[in-house]
């Protein structure tokens, strides 16, 4: 089983797609980052929109952006790879131009700008990790998709920091920060497109191709879903308990938003360096039980008292990003060594559908648990993450007929 036991700047990024793919993931990340967090305000106060119906027009776009998926692994399978990605970064331009030139009241317009912020937002991932899978093998490929979470989490937070501080300006303030995004979206499309990284699965000698048909990969699908709620944990169940429970100030959900996103930007990479020694199966439902003991400690934090509870939950949120981390080395990691090239794109592709899905029923599902008490939220989300993690653990990988270099890449699978 190979195994990384070093982290090597120069060649990580050589891994990850070059200097100019990691500057345009970082332009992009920071993109995100000035908007995203503040969309809902922009419908609200900027095109004086509902709340409702701020809210339901970006749950359609991110919904109806799943949609585009199976186009994106089809696109991919046929080697496309920079270009996707560009092209992912670019719909989002639209978005943003879209949401620019909406006037005040119009739902509709807002409606199909947050589509195509959806539909970028949904094809980047898989996007991306075909790229990384394209110029990187083995554990160095874990590394460098640990190493682009790593920048793009750095890039998030930023942007969202930068767009924090600009919040004073009101609506104007918005409008600059919509305009700067749509820059920055226009700016890593072009440095993205610019590394010309493309796939040529069909001119491989016919003895070294792999004709495996795509992995169905049902179980860890299923489960993916379930562990996805983990990465909505820090945004929206603890706010949610927090508030309603304690009515507690909002410094502690801003600290433990804060510590989330400190602690993946510092240890992605070494986690899952440190997990390269282990299956990558293995560590992914490892990932699930550590996620699930922090479901518990939130259950447990959540019976303190008052002075206690708050900094009790805070406690066990670094548990729970500390199984997020796992969990995120291993599970995109696990799916490139399943699939065979000329099928990478399409199974990438349901695997961001299943993760997409996961975050889209996640705030449904949280705030309905939270309703009827910290048992049913914690208990129920224990429970679930602890069967998924047992099923990634036992379910058998069907249809390999590997070569001798394909069986090393699989032992650490």
């Amino acid at each position: 089983m190979a195994t990384t036991t070093k982290i090597q700047p120069r060649a990580l990024v050589r891994a990850s797609g070059g200097p100019r793919y990691a500057v345009a993931l970082a332009v992009d990340a920071l993109g995100t980052g000035l908007l995203r967090p503040f969309l809902l305000l922009y419908g609200m106060n900027v095109l004086r929109l509902s709340p409702p119906a701020t809210g339901i027009a970006m749950t359609g776009g991110v919904v109806v952006g799943l949609v585009c998926m199976p186009a994106v692994g089809r696109w991919l399978d046929r080697g496309a790879r920079s270009t996707v990605v560009a092209a992912s970064m670019l719909v989002r331009v639209l978005g943003v131009a879209l949401l620019l030139a909406t006037p005040a009241g119009h739902v509709w317009l807002f409606a199909t700008a947050a589509l195509f912020l959806g539909i970028g937002n949904q094809a980047w991932p898989a996007a991306h990790a075909a790229l990384v899978a394209t110029v990187a093998h083995g554990r160095e490929r874990d590394t460098a998709l640990a190493a682009g979470r790593a920048l793009r989490n750095a890039g998030l937070g930023a942007g969202g920091l930068v767009a924090a501080a600009c919040l004073a300006g009101g609506t104007t303030a918005l409008q600059a920060l919509a305009a700067v995004t749509g820059l920055a979206y226009l700016t890593a499309a072009a440095l993205a497109w610019s590394v010309h990284v493309h796939a040529h699965p069909a001119a491989a000698p016919a003895k070294d191709r792999d004709d495996r048909p795509a992995p169905r990969m049902r179980a860890l699908l299923a489960a993916n879903v379930i562990y996805a709620f983990c990465l909505n944990v820090p945004e929206i169940a603890l706010p949610l308990v927090l508030w309603t429970q304690w009515h507690a100030s909002s410094v502690w959900s801003a600290a433990i938003f804060v510590a989330n996103t400190v602690l993946v930007v510092t240890l992605q990479v070494p986690v899952t360096v440190l997990m390269s020694r282990f299956s990558r199966r293995t560590v992914l439902a490892l990932a699930g039980v550590v996620i699930a003991a922090s479901y518990l400690g939130f259950l447990v934090a959540t019976s303190l008292g008052h002075g206690w509870g708050a900094p009790a939950v805070a406690t066990v949120s670094v548990v729970c990003t500390i199984g997020e981390i796992i969990y995120a080395g291993s599970a995109t990691a696990l799916v490139t060594v399943l699939a065979p090239a000329h099928v990478l794109g399409r199974a990438l592709a349901r695997f961001q559908l299943s993760t997409g899905f996961g975050l889209a029923v996640s705030p449904a599902a949280i705030t309905t648990l939270a309703s009827h008490g910290s048992a049913a939220l914690w208990g129920s989300l224990a429970a679930a993450t602890l069967l998924s993690a047992s099923a990634v653990a036992t379910e058998k990988d069907q249809g390999t007929r590997l070569s001798g270099c394909c069986r090393r890449v699989r032992a650490g699978s």
